[in-house]
């Protein structure tokens, strides 16, 4: 029997012809490792699980028409045909077609809402409500029986055991966490009790956290009245619920910090005011107490006030009396100068000289011209020491 020898390319052109032919175009799920991108425009990278990997081809053509850019450690379903590049004899993928899968369709989901929340000023640093500096009472909205509550509540006690803490128990992963964390958010709104909430979970996948992912809880947390802080996962973890909060903290033990003063640190505080205040009092004091000293030398005895207030109540009474009588002899002279102005156009000064005044009788018009006067008719003559009368004859 002869044998049937192949050539090292008649057995890869072999083998590509029969993985082509005998796989249609499949979707294989993978994560992206060792991604090239020479000057081509094609892409070349692995697809690998957690047991093997296999080599992919991305042409240039498809390269352009992804929705997003591929990157290492990315999950995806690739749409491939199975093949075999001959050269190499490496059995290989041909890429035509790439999406998201698992995380990666959680994070397409996740930029989209963040910037159609962004757009709406969800997340404006105007809308932060600040936080109370010492809480009477302290919401707490997480599972009551994870890891999250026993650090939250670990923390609350060594700092500030005297604030009460109510916890709103829900669940923080699944399909009905949402639901329970909006109502926890409205309860306490509505009950006004607690003045900040602590919105809190421990650390997990995307898909862990999904829920505080979710637009309606954004919402809710944007309503709430009462400030909130969060303290979802680790410190690399970020959610769509820390944007919406006043108050972001990397995990729950430091949102619980965050929320609270350090009662020893408070003391401190306090004790340091103290001081201050019993310093500032006694130089205060002690500067009234001179100031008293100085007002006591100065102080004047109530009889020597009086004695000398009756002093300058006789000075001023002399100064009186010379302005009254200084007033008096000013006054004298001007009436005297008054009383000698009109004595030179007094008609009394003209009867002293010889002179009379002719009256009627009957009145006490003054007869001026023989004319006004009849014969035998009386008039009256008046002197300058009184009046008679008398007749005209002729």
């Amino acid at each position: 029997m002869s044998k049937i020898i192949f050539s090292v390319s008649e057995l890869n052109q072999a083998s590509q012809q029969l993985l082509e032919n005998h796989f249609p175009a499949i979707w294989v799920e993978g994560e992206i490792s060792n991604l090239v991108r020479p000057t081509s425009g094609h892409l070349y990278f692995s697809l690998k699980d957690p047991k093997a990997q296999v080599r992919c081809a991305l042409f240039r053509f498809q390269a352009r028409a992804l929705p997003f850019e591929l990157s290492n450690g990315l999950l995806v379903q690739a749409l491939a045909k199975v093949s075999l590049y001959p050269d190499r004899g490496d059995y290989q993928l041909i890429v035509e077609r790439v999406e998201m899968a698992g995380d990666g369709l959680l994070k397409q989901a996740f930029d989209a809402l963040v910037e159609k929340l962004s757009k709406e000023g969800l997340f404006e640093e105007r809308w932060k409500k600040p936080l109370p500096f010492l809480p009477k009472k302290i919401g707490v909205i997480t599972s009551p029986t994870g890891a999250a509550i026993r650090d939250i509540l670990s923390v609350l006690q060594r700092r500030f055991p005297q604030i009460p803490v109510i916890i709103y128990p829900t669940k923080v992963q699944g399909a009905e966490a949402a639901g329970e964390i909006i109502a926890a958010l409205r309860a306490a709104n509505q009950h006004q009790v607690a003045d900040v909430l602590l919105l809190a979970r421990g650390g997990g996948s995307l898909e862990d956290l999904w829920p505080f992912n979710e637009e309606r809880v954004a919402r809710a947390i944007f309503e709430s009245k009462i400030p909130i802080v969060t303290g979802i996962g680790h410190e690399i973890d970020f959610t769509i619920a820390d944007f919406a909060a006043d108050k972001r903290a990397p995990t729950p033990s430091a949102a619980a910090e965050l929320i609270t003063p350090h009662q020893a640190v408070l003391q401190q505080q306090f004790l340091l005011f103290e001081t201050r205040l019993i310093h500032e009092m006694t130089k205060f004091l002690q500067h009234q107490a001179q100031r008293l000293d100085w007002l006591f030398k100065h102080l004047k005895h109530p009889g020597q006030v009086i004695k000398a207030e009756q002093q300058q109540i006789k000075r001023l009474e002399q100064q009186l009396i010379q302005l009254m009588q200084q007033t008096l002899k000013e006054k004298e002279t001007v009436l005297k100068n008054a009383i000698r102005a009109l004595n030179t156009v007094s008609p009394l000064a003209t009867l002293a000289r010889g002179y009379a005044i002719i009256f009627k009788e009957e009145a006490e018009t003054v007869i001026r011209s023989t004319a006004d006067i009849s014969i035998d008719e009386v008039f009256r003559l008046k002197l300058s020491d009184g009046t008679f009368r008398a007749k005209r004859l002729s």
